[in-house]
């Protein structure tokens, strides 16, 4: 089921490595002549236009674009015991790992007289984008939502996509969970033209005010990920999100059966997801290929996990020793990366390019997916080069405070001005020079 590359009594280097190595993604600009239109006629006609392409696309078209609260009211009262608790454990943990996220300001004493302060400012209006697809992720709620609250956002609005089961509004769980957090402005949009209207805003069917964002982050499919290109610049975006992807880095050690059941976790997200074995066990390589046949037949999606697995982004990368699996799962950069060797601790340590590390047989990606406490929304296709993902630093703004008195300014003041001669930009040096010739200074 799992190609194979092997990589072994070979030293490549990194670009050869970044071409030998399974991957798959996806071309966004394969779409954007699809998703420009969409999200120029919403930028003109606002809700009308979102809803119109919501009942195209999604079949449905919702009475408001704002879910009413009595609606959101429900879906928590109807929510299954079990399940709220399950989520209310993962808000807990989530608000503990993010709330040691939070910065202080800092300030620099420069010279006597002159400080350097940074401030730590949230971003004013948010709009999180949760999708819909082949399952329900209310996980994502609170991925996207509680970095936000923790970083002081004072304005929250989750897009979701409407659905044809539920009378247009997206999906009790979906909306539930908003309510578990506290956030009571849903929106039943989805896809392009969810991040169109996220972006511009609107005027309701009912007449009320649906006030533009500043920065949308989330996951979503290709037209998610266009839109949110196309309107990058009007709004602030996370990323560009492609396909989940796992690589698992793993040695004689690891059990077969973990690493196969850990592969097909990812797998069942889309046939477009990436499940990646780096391994100088040849024994293990096997073993996995026969823990996948077994595992893969009793599985739900076994279609859908089939694809993924047997597509050029998925595999196995056989490598000589310890030291080169380093350096191909440092090359691919995965959006979440397990570690399953000897001492996994301190492999992982080694690592440098991962969007999240799992150490061990008891830190599956499930579990940072729901209940670690750790953000599930990473960067995917290699951008864990230099890329991280979604934190309370997201939703925070740095801002330099300058504060400099007239003997702190005077101290520097002919370097300034020789600077602006050597940039050639006189003006620069004379608004320096009219502070001490009749200016404050005089």
């Amino acid at each position: 089921m799992l190609a194979r590359t092997d990589l072994r009594g070979s030293t490549p280097t990194l670009a050869e490595l970044r071409r030998a190595l399974p991957r798959g993604g996806t071309d966004v600009n394969a779409v954007l002549e699809t998703v420009t239109p969409v999200v120029h006629e919403i930028a003109d006609r606002g809700v009308e236009a979102a809803l119109e392409y919501g009942e195209k696309f999604d079949g449905i078209k919702p009475g408001s674009v704002r879910v009413p609260a009595d609606v959101i009211a429900k879906a928590a009262a109807d929510l299954d015991a079990e399940v709220a608790d399950a989520l209310r454990e993962s808000i807990s943990r989530a608000r503990k790992v993010h709330a040691d996220q939070r910065r202080a300001t800092t300030r620099t004493d420069v010279v006597d007289g002159g400080t350097v302060s940074e401030k730590w400012i949230p971003v004013r209006r948010v709009g999180l984008y949760v999708p819909g697809g082949n399952a329900v992720y209310p996980s994502s709620v609170i991925m996207n939502v509680v970095p936000a609250q923790e970083a002081g956002v004072g304005s929250l609005v989750v897009a979701s996509p409407p659905q044809k089961d539920f009378g247009g509004w997206p999906h009790p769980t979906i909306l539930a969970a908003c309510s578990l957090l506290g956030v009571d402005e849903v929106w039943a949009v989805g896809g392009a033209q969810g991040v169109a209207l996220l972006t511009y805003g609107g005027v309701d069917t009912t007449g009320e005010v649906l006030a533009p964002v500043d920065l949308i982050p989330g996951p979503g499919n290709i037209y998610v990920t266009a839109a949110k290109r196309l309107c990058r610049g009007v709004v602030g975006i996370d990323s560009e999100a492609g396909p989940t992807e796992i690589a698992i880095l793993a040695d004689s050690s690891a059990d077969a059966g973990i690493v196969a059941s850990d592969m097909i976790s990812q797998a069942e997200h889309d046939v477009l997801a990436a499940s990646v074995l780096v391994t100088d066990s040849v024994e293990l390589a096997d073993a996995v290929d026969a823990a996948l046949d077994t595992q893969v037949a009793a599985t739900k999606h076994r279609e859908r996990v089939t694809t993924a697995l047997s597509g050029k982004q998925s595999g196995i990368v056989l490598v000589d020793d310890l030291e080169a699996g380093i350096a191909v799962v440092d090359a691919y950069a995965a959006e979440h990366l397990e570690i399953q060797t000897r001492d996994a601790a301190a492999v992982a340590d080694r690592i440098t390019n991962a969007g999240a590390i799992f150490v061990g047989p008891y830190a599956p990606v499930s579990l940072g997916d729901y209940c670690a406490g750790s953000n599930h929304v990473l960067p995917t296709s290699g951008s864990a080069r230099f890329a991280s993902g979604l934190s309370v630093q997201t939703f925070l703004k740095g801002v330099h405070v300058i504060d400099y008195d007239e003997a702190a300014l005077r101290e520097v003041a002919a370097k300034v001005v020789t600077l602006a001669d050597a940039e050639d930009l006189p003006g620069h040096g004379d608004a320096v020079k009219q502070r001490f010739a009749g200016g404050v200074g005089a």
